[in-house]
């Protein structure tokens, strides 16, 4: 029973020795600050270009598109990904500018272990998106914006999980993380079914209970009704099952990666100014730079 109760608790040991979360296993902090501050600008470039385009009436959007954007699961996940990529980045840069302290180990425990979570999120969250968007969502695009920002939100956040997954030092997320990720995405299935108790509308489709209600028009068939209660319970427990599969892969290349970079390739870290880790997870630089006595390197 401690065990379990264990795997609850924040931690009391050295929070990140070898500063995995600033660092790459084959790009240097400052390569590794550049790339994920490119990906969080061009996630918010993305994100405020079209709540501006719908703002502005283009494509038969309006204002209140961009009010409706805040209750889809693609949207917010996409907040997440500019979020942790400006968040992580400034991170990188508090380690690459001196190789003194990183930002995040200052913080207290409890933001720490909720950046570990963060990042968990970035490696599964973007998978499940895409793959619900392009297996149940998809229907055509009707113009090159529909096409940049989907492919933006529905492509390219996985190709941004996964460069954090494949490049980053970040230990495999433990399976703690796999419960926080259910009780997210049940959060959300609420936030979905109070919107239509307050808007009157069904965030997707999938999640609509009423029964089917097929129609023609122009020899066009359309469903204007919902999936059915059944249905509905299928895609739930479909997307918790999926998360748990995402979950588990991500896990598993996260493993791969530490295993075959640093075991097998000697690949321990690109660190400040060249420097080498030195035997097992040990503390780096435990004096900061500005604390070093004149002539110390």
């Amino acid at each position: 029973m401690a065990e379990r109760m264990r795997a609850l608790k924040f931690g009391t040991d050295l929070w990140d020795p070898s500063h995995r979360f600033e660092t790459s296993w084959i790009l240097t902090p400052w390569v590794l600050f550049g790339c994920r501050a490119a990906i969080s600008l061009y996630a918010f470039t993305t994100t405020f270009f079209i709540i501006g385009w719908e703002a502005t009436n283009h494509n038969g959007l309006s204002i209140h598109d961009v009010r409706r954007s805040f209750s889809f699961f693609t949207i917010l996940c996409y907040w997440g990904i500019s979020f942790y990529f400006l968040v992580s980045a400034l991170h990188t840069f508090s380690y690459a500018i001196n190789g003194g302290t990183p930002l995040l180990n200052r913080f207290p425990r409890p933001l720490q272990a909720l950046h570990y979570l963060f990042y968990t999120t970035i490696t599964t969250y973007p998978f499940l998106v895409t793959i619900v968007y392009w297996a149940i969502l998809y229907s055509g695009f009707s113009s090159r914006f529909t096409l940049w920002s989907n492919v933006s939100q529905h492509a390219l956040n996985s190709v941004f999980g996964l460069f954090e997954l494949a490049f980053s030092r970040i230990n495999p997320s433990p399976w703690i993380h796999l419960l926080w990720l259910i009780v997210i995405l049940a959060c959300y299935c609420g936030l979905a079914y109070v919107t239509y108790a307050t808007k009157h509308y069904y965030v997707y489709s999938f999640l609509n209970p009423n029964p089917p209600d097929h129609v023609v028009t122009n020899g066009v068939k359309s469903n204007r009704g919902g999936v059915g209660k059944g249905a509905v319970v299928g895609y739930v427990f479909g997307i918790a099952a999926a998360i748990i599969l995402i979950f588990c892969v991500s896990k598993g290349l996260q493993t791969l990666r530490k295993w075959g970079a640093e075991k097998k390739a000697g690949m321990k870290g690109k660190f400040y100014a060249g420097r080498r880790m030195g035997s097992g997870e040990v503390e780096l630089e435990t004096v900061r730079v500005w604390e070093k006595g004149p002539g110390e390197a």
